[in-house]
């Protein structure tokens, strides 16, 4: 089992958790990004640095995430595809990506994107808060427990 990030628009502080759960449970985890970033050294933390481009990155994960890897990530299509390739997918904010939520949360994002096109909605999420960065740690926890 992998974790595979979308590491560019990762918080640092889920990296920062991800990082300390890659060292304790010896859990391979691989950073997918179109820039350089900086990890702890250690034999369990890979960076995959891809180039510059719409979606090279998610291409980059879908194309290398397997039946029970685990991906992070806020893209709600990368994490449709992870779903449909049997892997599971959780966004930083802690929420899991099941296939019974999937088809609302694209449909939402669209629906999103349609009304920034149409300049009725600005800005991106909201900053991450405390009490999601703990959801996401608890999620992260679950799964790593009942995959080791």
């Amino acid at each position: 089992m992998i974790i595979w990030v979308d590491a560019d628009a990762c918080p640092k502080v889920i990296k920062e958790v991800l990082y300390r759960a890659a060292i304790r449970t010896k859990t391979s985890t691989i950073l997918v990004s179109n820039q350089p970033l900086t990890t702890p050294s250690s034999p369990y933390i890979k960076k995959k640095v891809v180039s510059a481009g719409f979606d090279v990155a998610d291409k980059e994960i879908i194309d290398n995430v397997a039946a029970g890897d685990l991906v992070i990530t806020a893209d709600i299509p990368l994490a449709d595809a992870v779903i449909h390739k049997n892997a599971t997918a959780i966004d930083p904010r802690g929420s899991l990506y099941t296939e019974l939520n999937i088809k609302q949360r694209l449909s939402m994002r669209n629906l999103h994107a349609e009304l920034r096109s149409a300049g009725l909605v600005r800005g991106g999420p909201p900053t991450l808060t405390k009490k999601e960065v703990h959801a996401f740690s608890n999620c992260l926890d679950k799964f790593l427990t009942a995959v080791k």
